[in-house]
């Protein structure tokens, strides 16, 4: 398909999800109290690594308003929460899954895992008494480094992994070892060879929103409702099932509004477990809202990858080969596709745009006594680009080849797609060079060497850095739309991914109307219930746009198919005869015709006499294939080196999406994609202590957050190649934004400090470390 080009002048209109939330209407977790509901609070280890010896709860048992306590006692036939798909590593030998208990029974793996639960008939009284939980241990040395982990001599966590090591993932090459011996002869006979190694640092996610939920148990029929926060009440639900050895119908999820989930809020944590076993025991609704600080100390955190990259090129600076050597911190237990970010994920965005033919990775995965890793805006995407990117600069330099010839001479022509890829994927689509050009017109790239000589007689060093970042969306590819006629004109349209802020109820909800010419107001949207039995996955990877499309395409066109015979026998007429238009079946070439909401109320009185198999209502079930968005970010900075204060001056992208399904939410989603990433490039930051295991940026005081003042003027465009691999061509955007933020600011960092003293710094780019890569250069 053709690449269309859209400026970032957006069509602007109310999103339907606004009125209710800027009002306070908003339905959050802790927004929906029940009768009788109980509170509870987690006592959690302070140690990174130790045995329990004992836990005593007397006195906790005895305090005020206090209803009971749980300990891993109470967790009997209780599964692990770790869940994670196979994932083969090197010689076949599998993943290891260690057992995650909801409450810690024997040892404690990282500072923050709960040990026991208190509930009480207040917060407030539920806290006090966890005071008095006296949990007695026996300290062990933590190793909290991946690389460290690896190294022999380092604290053991597992027996099951000798060494602390997760897997060690060859790559996705159908014979990695003569893979390997052709990638090593491309090395050895390449003219250049760029070398570098980046840390990819761990994140807190921080969600504005902390993780929650309120559970409860009905005697009369055995069975557990949970309320929680969620990007998909099915897919909860469904994790849930399987840690806790349940029948389908004995469990029920709900999710209302979330605040902000970015992959944090997918599949079920140690709280989830121990609040239903207790709704349980304990006879009442159980709530629990986490603290910032406990979220500092029990969510999932993400990235921690450390990788060494080498680029091999020809004297024409032909890129010949790409060799990757990742260790990836997975924390003490296996996170939700923890072991896949770093192997699966990172490599699908291989070779990014350009054309390699030859792709060697493998990745080693460490257990370390820290907190799971799991996914997070970009799940290797971000991580990926970043090694690629950053190399690419470094091949720059090596060869002297100006880095935008490097790159343009290498992009993947539009008449190589459908392009197979060196890692086994295929991309349908994508028109590189134009973007390219667009960014660079967007960015003023004619005018930055004025603008680096302006700030040279200020004082200040001023940089460009470019990011080529393509990715993948999707992952999961089975998703499914409803919608039912209740009645009263209305189409009800009913999903199981979850809204966390996306405007699902403002984009597909138009778009139905659009499709079925009735207005966007009849088609209320209906989400975050596991009782509508929705297969599908959870809303992340940038997938819901992409999968609910297409089944939303599928069932729209089973409605009509469905609703024709039934709208000819009421116009009295042969279904030949039959058009639709405009949310109406006619009699073509007359003015006969029936609206879609009569010939659904009669549908649905023909299916209960009998007359007919199926009324309207129709729930369609697809399976879409992956789809690689992409996009080219420019990012100029300015540094003083007196101090090292560092400001983004401006930053331009150009992206393609795929088909834009709503223009202005695509351009929220790149304008908070970025943010992130400027996050993650300029600030954030995990420590732990090396020695104690102690999360050391447990708060905002030592965790820095991007703030408004830390964003540039935002200049976005899209130049889309519509996918073909779904009806609308849709790709994704919710990932873009990081996955490409973080190289172009880090390369224009490099390309600001003289020579090459930037060149090797790591993430963040904070204003110690630029003033000591600017001393060094002036040195």
């Amino acid at each position: 398909m053709d690449a269309t080009t859209e400026s970032n002048r957006v069509t602007r209109h109310v999103r339907v999800e606004d009125e209710p939330l800027v009002r306070g209407r908003g339905r959050y977790i802790a927004d929906a109290p029940l009768p009788n509901q109980t509170y509870a609070c987690f006592v959690r280890s302070p140690h990174a690594f130790a045995r329990i010896v004992s836990v005593d709860i007397e006195a906790a048992s005895k305090a005020p308003a206090v209803v009971g306590v749980l300990t891993a006692a109470d967790l009997e036939g209780v599964g692990s929460i770790g869940r994670h798909p196979p994932l083969p590593g090197r010689g076949g030998k599998p993943l290891v899954m260690p057992f995650r208990p909801a409450l810690a029974r024997e040892r404690v793996m990282h500072v923050g895992e709960p040990v026991a639960m208190v509930v009480a008939e207040s917060a407030a009284a539920a806290q006090d008494a966890a005071e008095l939980v006296n949990v007695e241990y026996e300290g062990l040395t933590p190793v909290v480094d991946a690389r460290a982990a690896l190294r022999e001599g380092a604290p053991q966590l597992w027996p099951q992994a000798p060494g602390n090591l997760a897997v060690d993932w060859p790559g996705p090459a159908a014979d990695p070892d003569a893979n390997v011996r052709t990638v090593n002869a491309l090395f050895a006979a390449a003219k250049f060879v760029a070398k570098i190694a980046v840390m990819n640092q761990r994140m807190v996610i921080n969600s504005m929103e902390p993780r929650g939920a309120t559970a409860s148990y009905d005697a009369a029929t055995d069975s557990y409702t949970m309320r929680a926060c969620s990007q998909s009440a099915g897919t909860l639900r469904d994790n849930l099932l399987g840690i806790m050895n349940l029948p389908r119908e004995r469990l029920r999820v709900v999710t209302e509004d979330v605040g902000g989930a970015f992959g944090l809020k997918t599949g079920a944590y140690p709280e989830n477990v121990a609040l239903l076993v207790g709704a349980k025991k304990f006879g009442r609704p159980i709530h629990w809202m986490s603290t910032r600080s406990e979220a500092f100390v029990s969510d999932n955190q993400a990235r921690d990858t450390y990788s060494e990259v080498e680029l091999a090129l020809d004297e024409k600076g032909k890129f010949l080969a790409l060799r990757i050597r990742n260790v990836c911190n997975v924390g003490a237990y296996l996170g939700s596709i923890g072991a896949a970010i770093p192997t699966l994920s990172f490599s699908r965005c291989l070779p990014g745009m350009y054309d390699i033919k030859h792709i060697d990775i493998s990745c080693q995965c460490a257990f370390t006594n820290t907190l799971p890793t799991a996914p997070y805006r970009g799940a290797g995407r971000p991580e990926a680009s970043y090694a690629l990117e950053r190399v690419v600069d470094e091949a720059a330099r090596v060869c002297g080849i100006d880095r935008i010839s490097l790159r343009r001479r290498n992009l993947i022509k539009p008449t190589a797609m459908p392009y197979k890829t060196a890692v086994g994927t295929i991309y349908d689509t994508g028109d590189f060079e134009p973007m390219l050009d667009q960014a660079l017109a967007l960015a003023d790239y004619e005018g930055f060497k004025q603008r680096r000589r302006e700030a040279k007689k200020r004082g200040k060093y001023r940089g460009l850095g470019v990011c080529c970042a393509l990715e993948h969306s999707g992952g999961a590819p089975i998703e499914t739309a409803l919608l039912t006629f209740p009645g009263n004109d209305t189409l009800q349209l009913s999903l199981n991914v979850q809204n966390t802020g996306q405007g699902h109820a403002t984009v597909f909800s138009r778009l139905v109307a659009e499709r079925l010419g009735i207005a966007a107001d009849k088609i209320p949207h209906r989400h975050g219930d596991s009782a509508l039995e929705l297969p599908g996955y959870a809303s992340v990877g940038s997938r819901s746009g992409m999968t609910v499309s297409h089944s939303l395409m599928k069932a729209i066109d089973a409605v009509l198919k469905k609703g024709k015979p039934v709208a000819a026998a009421m116009l009295e007429t042969g279904e030949a005869d039959i058009a639709y238009k405009a949310g109406h079946f006619e009699v073509v070439g007359t003015d006969r015709r029936v609206s879609l909401f009569e010939v659904a109320s009669r549908a649905a009185a023909m299916k209960k006499r009998g007359d007919i198999a199926e009324d309207l209502d129709t729930k369609t079930t697809t399976e879409t294939p992956q789809t690689f968005p992409n996009g080219v970010h420019i990012a100029e900075v300015e540094i003083d080196p007196d101090t090292g204060a560092m400001t983004v001056a401006t930053y331009s992208a150009v992206d393609d999406c795929g088909r834009a399904l709503d223009p202005m939410i695509v351009e929220g989603q790149f304008h908070g994609a970025v943010v992130a990433g400027l996050g993650q490039a300029l600030m954030e930051r995990t420590i732990y202590d090396a020695d104690s295991g102690q999360l050391v940026t447990g708060s905002y005081m030592d965790y820095a957050m991007p703030r408004a003042d830390n964003v540039p003027p935002l200049r976005d465009a899209l130049h889309n190649a519509p996918a073909t691999t779904n009806p609308l061509g849709v790709k994704g955007v919710g990932e873009a934004g990081t996955t490409a933020a973080i190289a172009a600011v880090m390369n224009a960092v490099a390309d600001a400090i003289p020579g090459d003293a930037g060149a090797h710094l790591d993430m963040p780019a904070s204003a110690a470390r630029l003033w000591e890569a600017c001393q060094q250069a002036k040195g």
